[in-house]
């Protein structure tokens, strides 16, 4: 709790420079070897800062507080977890293995090395494997 506690108290301080600092965790632009898109840093920022300080702020309570084992024990259909092992900002352990286990008829596809932001930096990837969890 203390890392949301954080986050809120950043988004407060200063917004503008919070969206610039996540995109280093939300695409592991921190991590030896991530490649620096500007433009992926800059449209990020853009959309962070498009939306409303109260939303975002509000935002951090509905994601870090609720527990959502109980509504995800109702999901009946089959479904595809999609994680990077090496996501910074919302780490494997806590959400996708323990929802992959909870979630009845639950496919888990792990990725190495790849952050939050994956369906991105990645497409080819993560839409081929999307594909072929519809086609199953």
């Amino acid at each position: 709790m203390e890392a949301f506690d954080a986050a809120r108290e950043t988004l407060l301080k200063n917004r503008s420079q919070a969206y610039q600092d996540a995109t280093l965790t939300f695409y592991n632009f921190d991590q030896p070897g991530a490649e620096i898109s500007k433009g992926t840093q800059d449209k990020y920022w853009f959309q962070g800062m498009q939306g409303s300080l109260k939303a975002h702020y509000d935002c951090i309570k509905a994601y870090s507080e609720p527990d959502f084992t109980d509504d995800l024990k109702k999901i009946d259909v089959p479904t595809l977890v999609m994680h990077s092992e090496d996501d910074e900002g919302v780490p494997y352990h806590f959400t996708g293995a323990r929802s992959a286990r909870i979630i009845k008829n639950a496919q888990l596809k792990t990725y190495k090395g790849l952050s939050h932001g994956m369906a991105e930096t990645h497409p080819d990837l993560i839409n081929a494997d999307l594909l072929a969890f519809f086609r199953s």
